[in-house]
């Protein structure tokens, strides 16, 4: 679907610029502000072993600094934008990060993915910048994937009961329902519904930077998904 291929190229806007460093890689500058307040989470959250699925992981480089700050774990990366793919691949052979896989074509509306399983699923600043149907295929898929225990760990902006955090993201919502009136910042409480819904229990929200938000979800027993 052209939805999360679209949203590919417009996280540019939530992260300042996307950098072309050659002719595969991609360089987020808001990667290496970001990045150390969500691995302090993801070490807490995430298994010791196992396969972490990264959906819209962009640039590849989170994928990259996770991996090699988590060496257990396989981790392995997703996007529905054959240049986002591409820029992964690079980071991966250039950084030498031998836990990172190829990068899977994997648009989260679908209602098959080329996973079978995992362990764990991470998405960053994804579901803001794609229609509300691109959070219901993320939570659809990780019900199919995740055994009960796993973590689903999202990180954006997000709404905290109907209020914008900072006036910089209600700013950004307009800009973003101006684009696309698809798009927008989601309420954490929508969210966590719909989770629900999907067998998934609320665990813990974190404040980070840059006024956004980590939320972490548990997979509950199949015979409650």
């Amino acid at each position: 679907m052209a939805s999360l291929s679209a949203a590919a190229n417009a996280r540019a806007g939530h992260c300042a610029s996307v950098l072309a460093v050659n002719a595969k890689l991609r360089y987020a500058p808001a990667t290496e502000r970001n990045r150390g307040p969500i691995l302090a989470v993801l070490r807490r959250v995430l298994p010791a072993q196992g396969t972490v699925l990264e959906i819209a992981s962009g640039t590849g480089e989170h994928a990259c600094h996770f991996a090699a700050a988590l060496s257990e774990l396989t981790w392995q990366p997703s996007d529905p934008d054959p240049d986002a793919r591409a820029s992964i691949a690079a980071w991966a052979e250039k950084l030498a990060v031998p836990n990172v896989k190829p990068p899977l074509s994997l648009d989260a509306e679908s209602a098959a993915w080329p996973a079978a399983a995992a362990d764990a699923i991470v998405c960053i600043n994804m579901i803001h910048i794609a229609p509300w149907e691109a959070c219901e295929g993320l939570l659809a898929g990780a019900s199919r994937l995740l055994p009960a225990g796993a973590p689903l760990v999202l990180y954006g902006p997000f709404r905290l009961d109907g209020v914008h955090t900072a006036p910089s993201n209600e700013s950004f919502d307009a800009s973003l329902r101006a684009r696309d009136p698809r798009w927008g910042v989601r309420d954490v409480d929508d969210v966590s519904a719909r989770a629900a819904a999907h067998g998934f229990a609320f665990e813990e929200r974190v404040a980070m930077p840059a006024n956004n938000q980590t939320v972490v979800y548990r997979a509950e027993a199949p015979a409650q998904r």
